[in-house]
């Protein structure tokens, strides 16, 4: 028996190899003996695996699998639950031993039989699992491989059965505090105006009274020419606006102790990541929900001027740069889920080109629109497609002044610095959030930003982020923020499950 369980299981079980063994005594027997019937019997003992291993070989499952995620897209560190349903295209037969393909960070991949205990009235076989994800990226999950054997139980055949779906986990926003961004807007994020927003009988100064019109707003001198009450004319409603900048360069964010002894928070995600990048998406995360979830149209760009999540392989949309209305945060929370770092300069690879996720239509990110070089360079001296440089300051000087410009940056050096530096006059008001391993290096980088008129701190990776956010407005002059925030306690807006199940 010891000998029977060295050899090679792949192909013939245990009862494959005891009759091959058997065959091989008897066919010797009969050699030696001279007993025909002994041959005839080592004959069939060696026909029957060898039949049951071509049988395995040429009559190919037929299965139809299907996988659904409750909820479709996840948070880091909530949970998902895997719902499985495998049907046979011939009912009945010998249980079948399956396993679910995951990627090794999520653990032991779930083991079941087919057919399930309770199957469907239509013959479906339905099993549940959940999931857990410490990182944020895009996952394949499947497909289902099964060891099928023939009815004698003496060869075995694995095969593939369906395909992988892709798991999108996206980073969890933290809860930030209502801050100076708001202004004099009101708790929805709507503000009052008196330019006119689209002409109507309300775009005159003033209209005649209608029932419930305070009689504050009366217009006496309109009332007695008019013979007839009049009010003033009412105010329109805008919807506010801001402009988020993202840093995504690999020599602004890959340096660094943690970077350098593998503490990546995105470790088997398959990115090119860093922990110091990671906060950044954290953080971009965090004020596109907080903006977004207050009203504002918000304007997503990179270092280059160009849409933030044009290469990101799990955006749904990546050459959409404004983002506003239902769903919107989902769609940011989607498209970061599987960006990366990029090159230091010029243009990055095509999203279905990237490693280590599945890539979605690249039909998208290749149809981006073109960018416009500045017309002048006495404001930059950066050259075209450059960070901080002509094309980022022409989407910005498109829309001057309507609403913070937010820009969160790794490290940056004193040119890079004079080249952003000029950006501030297109914005209400500018902020900016250095993530650097060493805050106290970027001193300098700071003081040129200061000097030009943001509002910039430079944190660490392992800084709260909430505490950065509540003192950004006062950051002319503040030193840099490095209060620590344990990485197991993110503190997300979001209720998350901690709990992973089996089949």
């Amino acid at each position: 028996m010891v000998l029977l369980d060295r050899l090679p299981s792949r192909i013939l079980t245990v009862r494959g190899w005891g009759f091959v063994l058997v065959a091989v005594v008897a066919l010797l027997s009969a050699q030696v003996l001279g007993r025909r019937d002994l041959l005839y019997v080592g004959i069939l003992l060696a026909a029957l695996p060898a039949a049951s291993i071509l049988v395995l070989r040429l009559v190919k499952p037929r299965f139809t699998v299907a996988r659904r995620f409750q909820p479709q897209s996840m948070e880091i560190g909530s949970t998902t639950t895997v719902t499985l349903s495998l049907t046979a295209s011939v009912a009945g037969g010998a249980s079948i031993a399956m396993e679910e393909q995951l990627p090794a960070r999520f653990g032991q991949a779930p083991q079941f039989t087919y057919p399930s205990r309770n199957p469907t009235p239509d013959g479906k076989s339905l099993y549940e699992y959940r999931l857990r994800s410490a990182s944020r990226g895009v996952y394949a999950i499947g497909p289902v491989t099964a060891e099928f054997t023939d009815p004698f139980g003496l060869a075995k055949s694995w095969h593939v059965l369906g395909g992988a779906d892709g798991l999108v986990v996206t980073p969890a926003p933290l809860e930030l505090l209502a801050s100076t961004l708001q202004g004099s807007r009101g708790n929805d994020g709507l503000a009052a105006t008196h330019r006119q927003a689209n002409p109507s009988d309300d775009d005159v100064m003033t209209r005649e009274y209608r029932h419930g019109d305070s009689m504050r707003r009366v217009h006496w001198a309109a009332t007695a020419r008019h013979s007839e009450l009049m009010v003033r004319q009412e105010e329109s409603v805008t919807t506010p606006q801001a402009t988020l900048l993202l840093d995504q360069r690999h020599a602004s964010f890959s340096g660094g102790f943690t970077a350098a002894f593998g503490g990546d928070g995105a470790a088997g995600s398959g990115l090119s990541t860093s922990p110091t990048f990671e906060s950044a998406v954290t953080a971009v995360m965090s004020i596109s929900a907080h903006l977004l979830e207050r009203n504002y149209a918000l304007r997503f760009l990179d270092h280059q001027g160009a849409p933030a999540l044009l290469h990101s392989p799990s955006a749904p949309f990546p050459s959409d740069e404004e983002h506003h209305g239902p769903g919107a945060v989902a769609g940011i929370a989607e498209g970061l889920a599987a960006l990366e770092l990029g090159p230091e300069g010029g243009r990055r690879q095509h999203a279905d080109e990237g490693p280590g996720v599945t890539a979605r239509a690249g039909d998208a990110v290749r149809g981006a629109a073109r960018r416009l070089r500045r017309p002048t360079s006495d404001t930059s001296q950066a050259t075209p497609h450059a960070a901080f440089g002509d094309d980022l300051l022409d989407k910005l000087a498109a829309t001057r002044h309507r609403g913070p410009l937010i820009a969160v940056l790794g490290t940056l050096t004193s040119e890079e610095a004079r080249s952003l530096a000029s950006a501030a006059d297109y914005g209400s008001a500018s902020y900016a959030v250095l993530l650097t391993e060493r805050p106290a290096d970027a001193r300098r980088q700071l003081d040129i930003l200061r000097d030009a008129g943001w509002h910039a701190t430079a944190a660490s990776p392992s800084a709260h982020l909430p505490t950065v956010w509540a003192g950004l407005g006062n950051a002319a002059g503040s030193t840099p923020a490095e209060q620590p925030l344990p990485a197991s306690s993110p503190g997300p807006v979001r209720g998350s499950r901690h709990s992973r199940g089996s089949v």
